[in-house]
């Protein structure tokens, strides 16, 4: 499967990192799914540079537990690890509440102002299923959160455990007000934030994390063949 057309890495800058990259996105977007195979030539050829990059890759990847490594057989995209996942909410979770009590107990005009704009852009691209650039917008809110507190190299903590996690919440996007769900959530969050009011701002988080996990028997059995307990 295809991620990207050969000769499409900046080739001022490492290969490793941007085949670890281009592939990660691929697998926690679904475009790779569960099962899929990936022959280190076939990519090498595809990238365009020799095999040890994308074997560097392919090892950062089995690190984070997104690919199944069979050494002299094959390299297979992961299943989804409910046991994972569910670790990379709590790690998430357990950051996040003293994110927004920071914020909250701090409240500043420009904060919210911000925190709204980059609402108003999920809105944007929330009614054409474009579930990439919802995603993207997502993220811009909650990292602006943690950077906002002081914190923005814990954003990048829990990004890099999120693996298992972001593709059960991308097989939950799609559902019928899920969408809507997330930027309702975001809104109560900042509203809470720019009152002053942490505690509410921490209960509006726990709603909009636990809205996945929520759903996590429907997810399972809709699609069985993409999760591992």
């Amino acid at each position: 499967m295809k991620v990207q057309e050969k000769g499409r890495l900046d080739r001022s800058r490492l290969a490793a990192p941007q085949v670890f990259d281009q592939l990660r996105e691929a697998i926690v977007t679904l475009t790779m799914a569960p099962g899929t195979v990936l022959a280190r030539d076939a990519l090498a050829q595809q990238f365009g540079i020799s095999q040890t990059p994308v074997r560097d890759a392919l090892m950062r990847l089995g690190e984070e537990g997104l690919v199944d490594i069979f050494p002299q057989h094959a390299t297979v995209v992961s299943k989804i690890n409910i046991t994972s996942a569910k670790q990379a909410h709590f790690l998430r979770m357990s950051i996040e509440l003293e994110v927004v009590g920071t914020l909250a107990s701090k409240p500043n005009a420009l904060l919210t102002l911000q925190l709204r704009t980059l609402i108003a852009a999920q809105v944007a691209v929330m009614g054409v299923e474009n579930y990439s650039a919802f995603v993207v917008a997502d993220h811009a809110f909650h990292q602006h959160m943690y950077t906002s507190a002081g914190v923005p190299d814990l954003w990048a903590l829990v990004r890099r455990n999120a693996g298992h996690a972001d593709r059960l919440r991308r097989l939950h996007l799609p559902a019928e007000g899920k969408a809507q769900a997330v930027v309702r959530d975001h809104g109560c969050i900042v509203d809470a934030i720019e009152r002053g009011d942490a505690d509410a701002a921490r209960q509006a988080l726990r709603t909009h994390l636990s809205g996945t996990l929520g759903t996590l028997d429907e997810i399972c059995a809709r699609y069985p063949a993409y999760i591992a307990d």
